[in-house]
């Protein structure tokens, strides 16, 4: 099991490379992550999780599936997630009311955990935030609390980017009860920059004041973000290419959801992508605007409007500028939107963008399922998935983006400007995302194959780490008798 000091240490990229590193060595393994907190999720056969546990089981050369990750949370509000189990959603509920009610979890957690040991020769486990928080620790099902149960051996990840990693992992293990820090068989340094060998002596200290020890020091690896991050507090501003031809922009909602539909933007040679910040105008000089997903549709489009970007929006589209939205930032577009019974995170009703003839009513099952079809404009076939509440209709859904097998999706404006899609996954298509950037203004000459990339990502981390990690001490850990479990978590 991978458990980090903080959140962002790199947890679930130290898993993808072991899943990889594994894979290679002809061992049937498959990730596990007891516990996710994530707006970013992934659809598969039974539902939804987390969307790094989606690219473990790439790694892992596995598809994806719910027993992956047995429990998904999906904050609507600062206070509130949608919860998913196994996939499907089981309701929504306050933070207190869940960590309350959260051992309760367990068996399930435990019941996934034990088909996968029966499936897979090993399973690399990724813990949540850190099991420092010992505040949370009783009835914890994410940490040490799993790990103790099902008696797995614990790695430590920490950050040395963040500053502090010596005073991260003594305390970690100055905090934790006796049979937690038990569980540790050592640590990992990650996202050093530099020459590993000037940290010889921090890791003789953390050592000595620890008594567990290192598998290694990771360097930073700059491949390592073209691979899909978890967590929206990692996004950046974006990357420039030489030549840049053309400028996408995309505000960064509260509520983000499925950020990684911007993946392939950001690879994509001649392509400006920039990610903007609260508190920033949209730029007056972008070619394209971007609404992405959002766990809360209602709760971002006032977020929206407090940042102006409304304004920024409309001045876009009114001087013909393009503007896309994807899932919750279609419903956006519309002229109205209504969940009179909070569906979607909150109960009320308010006007749209307006720059899409269409109106959301948040009703009805939760779509959760990959899709498969054509562009209505172009013909170029589109795979990928939906997760999303609400129902859109109006008069610019006679002209849908795609054809999803004989299903409509989606609008445009008369003018073919405005586009609006429930799809996410859409620019991972290559043909697709080049005819659609070439309507926007780009080149097209771009020979990015994205599935490529990000298998050769997944290749070049997975040889970094293998060369910086003792990977034979962690699988022998692994493959130790099994560790005496606690007789409650």
């Amino acid at each position: 099991m991978v458990q980090g000091t903080g959140s962002d240490a790199g947890k679930s990229l130290i898993v993808a490379a072991l899943c990889r590193i594994a894979r290679r060595r002809g061992i049937r393994v498959a990730p596990f992550k007891p516990q996710n907190m994530s707006n970013n999720a992934a659809a598969c056969a039974g539902g939804e999780i987390g969307r790094a546990q989606a690219l473990q089981a790439r790694a892992a050369g596995l598809e994806p599936e719910v027993d992956f990750n047995p429990v998904l949370l999906k904050p609507e509000t600062d206070r509130r997630s949608q919860v998913i189990v196994r996939g499907k959603v089981v309701g929504s509920m306050e933070a207190a009311d869940y960590m309350a009610r959260r051992g309760a979890r367990m068996d399930t957690v435990l019941a996934s955990f034990e088909r996968l040991m029966d499936a897979y020769e090993l399973i690399v486990v990724e813990g949540a935030g850190s099991p420092a928080e010992v505040n949370l620790r009783d009835g914890d099902i994410a940490n040490m609390g799993f790990a103790r149960r099902a008696g797995v051996p614990v790695c430590l990840v920490g950050d040395i980017d963040k500053g502090g990693v010596i005073a991260s992992l003594v305390g970690t293990q100055a905090v934790l009860a006796p049979p937690d820090a038990a569980m540790v068989r050592g640590f990992v340094i990650n996202k050093f920059r530099g020459d590993p060998l000037l940290f010889d002596n921090g890791v003789a200290a953390i050592e000595a004041h620890t008594g567990w020890r290192s598998f290694g020091v990771v360097p930073w690896l700059a491949c390592a973000a073209d691979l899909p991050a978890e967590d929206a507090v990692v996004l950046d501003g974006g990357r420039r290419h030489p030549g840049d031809e053309l400028r996408i922009v995309a505000p960064m909602l509260s509520r983000l959801a499925n950020f990684d539909d911007a993946d392939p933007l950001r690879l994509e040679p001649g392509i400006d992508f920039r990610w903007i910040p609260p508190g920033r105008p949209l730029p007056r000089d972008a070619d394209v605007a971007i609404l992405f997903g959002t766990k809360s549709t209602l709760g971002d489009l006032q977020f929206l409007r407090s940042q102006g970007w409304d304004h920024d929006l409309l001045a876009h589209a009114r001087t013909g500028g393009r503007v896309l939205g994807l899932c919750g930032g279609y419903q956006m577009l519309g002229s109205r939107i209504e969940d009179p019974q909070g569906i979607d995170g909150q109960v009320g009703q308010q006007p749209g963008l307006g720059l899409l003839d269409i109106q959301t009513e948040m009703s009805g099952p939760k779509a959760v399922h990959p899709v498969k079809g054509r562009c209505a404009s172009t013909g170029f076939p589109v795979t990928g998935y939906e997760i999303h509440v609400g129902r859109t209709a109006g008069g610019d859904c006679e002209r849908p983006m795609f054809d999803l097998g004989g299903r409509a999706d989606g609008a445009r404006s008369a003018n073919g400007l405005i586009e609006g899609s429930y799809v996410h996954g859409i620019f991972a298509e290559d043909g697709f995302r080049r005819a659609w950037l070439r309507r926007a203004g780009a080149s097209g000459r771009s020979g990015l194959d994205y599935g490529a990339a990000v298998e050769a990502a997944l290749d070049a981390w997975a040889d970094h780490v293998e060369q910086a990690v003792d990977v034979d001490a962690l699988l022998a850990c692994a493959a130790s008798p099994s560790l005496q479990q606690a007789d409650s978590p």
